[in-house]
């Protein structure tokens, strides 16, 4: 249900994007005719009685139209800003860390939302603030959890964690492939994940510059909107067998 009504205020909001655009430049359009037409018909006019009741209308005609502009811009700034700071926000794959899950320039829009309400999970894809530069968003995939010991070796992700104390090899099949040569284990704490881009050769992650705290995740992909052949909704998702 939760998911319905996001995607239900979002397309409200781009629905009032689409008629600021086509709105826009038909009120401005009317607003300069009329002007063009009062100082045509005022130049011309030679009766100052005539000359004044034309001046009236037009001046009357105008502020309606500025008036309904106003209304509609406030309308549209009411509803549309709260989405996009608290529900929603466009975000543009940049880069080759993701693939092939996600490609270069692809479109998404970051549900922010569902991790007000609930925890991220192994497998979520997230976009979070980088910690070394809160300015730069990156996209990657959550592999360790809060409390759990995250071991890479061989080739392979080892979880370890209270319901697998021996551990288990997490089974990644969108994973272009993991560095051989790279070994690491490190035990999460609270409110840390441990996340990796699927392209292992290709990003840089938790393997570089270590756990991402909860702080910095902005949401999770909602929908994939361009390329359009590609268009799904919550793409990406993984579900693991233990």
């Amino acid at each position: 249900m939760l998911q319905v009504t996001c995607c239900m205020l979002y397309a409200t909001c781009y629905t009032f994007r689409y008629c600021v655009k086509l709105i826009f430049p038909l009120q401005l359009g009317q607003v300069k005719n009329v002007a063009r037409n009062f100082m045509n018909q005022i130049e011309n006019s030679q009766e100052e009685n005539f000359k004044d009741e034309i001046s009236a209308d037009k001046k009357t005609e105008r502020g309606i139209t500025l008036k309904d502009l106003a209304k509609f811009v406030l309308l549209t700034l009411i509803i549309v800003v709260p989405i996009r700071v608290f529900i929603a926000q466009p975000f543009l794959v940049s880069g080759s860390s993701m693939e092939p899950t996600f490609e270069d320039k692809e479109y998404l829009i970051v549900d922010k939302l569902s991790y007000r309400v609930e925890n991220p999970q192994r497998g979520d894809v997230v976009i979070f603030r980088f910690p070394g530069d809160t300015d730069k968003f990156l996209i990657k995939r959550i592999i360790g959890l809060p409390g759990e010991t995250v071991e890479v070796r061989n080739g392979k992700t080892h979880i370890k964690n209270e319901s697998y104390p021996d551990g288990f090899v997490l089974g990644e099949p969108y994973a272009l492939s993991n560095l051989p040569l790279i070994t690491m284990t490190v035990t999460l704490k609270d409110d840390y994940y441990f996340v990796m881009g699927d392209n292992r050769e290709q990003s840089a992650d938790s393997r570089i510059w270590g756990p991402l705290n909860r702080s910095f995740i902005v949401g999770r992909p909602f929908i994939r909107l361009y390329p359009f052949n590609e268009m799904a909704m919550f793409p990406g998702q993984a579900h693991y067998e233990y």
